[in-house]
């Protein structure tokens, strides 16, 4: 292996910044390599993304980003990791229901059949327009979760789901459907991306975030997300790792000395770290970057269920609120244009129907998203509070306590959602190839030794581990002379 450090002498081979889901990814696989790894995170607890806290009321337990997680089953990170073997998951059985009014709502549930039967006269459209995408779910995620500008091992996959995708990201996806449902569904899913619709990029995410859906479901961890965050902790602690907690990095001449940098940071706080060390071009490229629009988030400790009124919205594990796909688009499109809709697209997922470890006995917490304009100082309470009534008459007499926090609290809370931008970085089409710069090796900058390692790389957003894996693989082909895969299994 080829060992140049930088800074003097160190023990250490690579640093880490930041211990979410990517930092964290990052510091197993190298762990694994044999390297001698420690990594830096500035809250006193590591899981960035993917936290789990008490927001609201003592035994309340609320994941503090990430709740849901469509890619646990389908990221191939996760699955070199074994995290099904790991961390133990509970799959409902509708991966996500989306209300329209009193009398219907979209229901997806595992089965793609049982679902498209529900649909009447678009049945057979929702069904032809997923089915070859949920029975190659696999080979759409290895698809998508890999840099846009390499070219696809499975063509035949990548066109299918490129011509869906232009077909749901233009004026024409209303074509193939007759009701109203089904649209609603599918842009309920488009919606997660907080890009305009309709949208080639947006498109793209809803349809392979639905394929998950109905092939192995949207899984929800025990004990919350920050189960996923300590497995990966004790993976890396017991190859030799360390994890230093409130501990700021200011800049990298700061670090320890280290063959190797890996950092879980934004494009923007690189730039900052890096100094005078960065070449001038790639400062301009990183100044390129362009972070989209934010989210404020509402957590809420009941003291029952939500009382939906369509029944079937009480076994999903996710809930689109926003009424009709026009209603979606139009609150997303003022989104975009910098307004706050007075009917906002609403997030909503209920973990304690399916967890009892996130509340006290007989009560539930409940966590929500909506989006809101890039660094909104705006509390979106009420506004959540009043969609959710919309299709849950009674919903705020469960409510036992809230918490609140704006875009810019978003932002205060975790460095890495500029203006609240959880995708950290908007991941329209351009930057999904462009990200954050036009490379086959976008991870790896031209300061020696040093890795970008966050979802503003290359495959971008989710918590999927893939830009830290990505990371840490370029660095062993570069600074360690090896392109063998580290064992990541339970059993290595």
């Amino acid at each position: 292996m080829n060992t140049r450090r930088r800074g003097g002498s160190s023990d250490l081979d690579a640093v880490v910044v930041g211990s979410g889901p990517n930092g964290l990814a990052a510091a197993v696989t190298l762990a694994r390599a044999g390297l001698r790894v420690r990594v830096y995170e500035r809250a006193d607890r590591p899981g960035g993304g993917a936290a789990t806290r008490e927001l609201t009321l003592p035994g309340f337990h609320h994941d503090v980003c990430s709740a849901v997680h469509p890619m646990a089953f389908e990221s191939r990170f996760f699955r070199e990791f074994g995290l099904r073997e790991r961390v133990e998951f509970v799959t409902p059985d509708v991966s996500f229901a989306h209300p329209l009014d009193e009398r219907h709502a979209g229901v997806a549930y595992l089965d793609l059949g049982r679902t498209a039967e529900a649909l009447g006269p678009d049945a057979l459209a929702y069904a032809q327009l997923l089915r070859p995408l949920v029975e190659r779910s696999t080979r759409v995620a290895e698809f998508t979760g890999s840099p846009l500008v390499r070219v696809p091992t499975d063509i035949p996959t990548a066109l299918s789901f490129g011509l869906r995708a232009l077909e749901q990201g233009s004026p024409a996806w209303n074509l193939r459907f007759r009701g109203d449902v089904a649209p609603a569904m599918l842009t309920g899913v488009a919606a997660h991306t907080i890009l305009s619709q309709p949208s080639v990029a947006a498109a793209g995410a809803g349809l392979a975030l639905t394929a998950y859906a109905h092939a192995r479901g949207w899984p929800i961890p025990i004990g919350g997300s920050q189960a996923i965050i300590d497995a990966m902790v004790d993976d890396l602690r017991a190859h030799g790792g360390e994890l230093v907690v409130d501990h700021e990095v200011t800049a990298l001449e700061a670090l320890p000395a280290a063959t190797v940098t890996l950092l879980d940071v934004t494009p923007k706080a690189l730039i900052r770290l890096a100094g005078d060390a960065m070449p001038a071009g790639y400062r301009r490229a990183l100044q390129r970057f362009r972070y989209g629009d934010g989210v404020a988030k509402v957590d809420f400790a009941l003291s029952e269920p939500v009382p939906w009124t369509h029944p079937e919205l009480r076994r999903a594990g996710t809930v689109h609120v926003g009424g009709t796909r026009a209603e979606v688009a139009d609150a997303e499109n003022q989104v975009n244009r910098g307004r706050l809709p007075d009917r906002p697209y609403v997030l909503v997922s209920q973990p304690s129907l399916f967890d009892p470890t996130r509340a006290p006995a007989g009560k539930h917490t409940l966590w929500t998203y909506t989006h809101v304009p890039a660094g909104s100082a705006v509390d979106r309470r009420e506004a959540v509070t009043a969609q959710i009534e919309r299709f849950a008459p009674g919903f705020r007499d469960t409510i036992l306590a809230t918490s609140s926090r704006s875009a810019r609290e978003v932002e205060r809370h975790n460095p890495n959602y500029p203006g609240g931008d959880i995708a950290a970085g908007a991941p329209n089409f351009w930057q999904l190839v462009d990200r954050p710069v036009l490379s086959p090796d976008p991870w790896r900058t031209p300061i020696p030794g040093v890795y970008l390692a966050s979802a503003s790389a290359a495959p971008g957003p989710g918590v999927t581990g893939l830009p830290g894996w990505f990371a840490a693989l370029s660095a062993l082909r570069h600074d360690f002379g090896t392109r063998a895969l580290p064992d990541l299994s339970s059993r290595g």
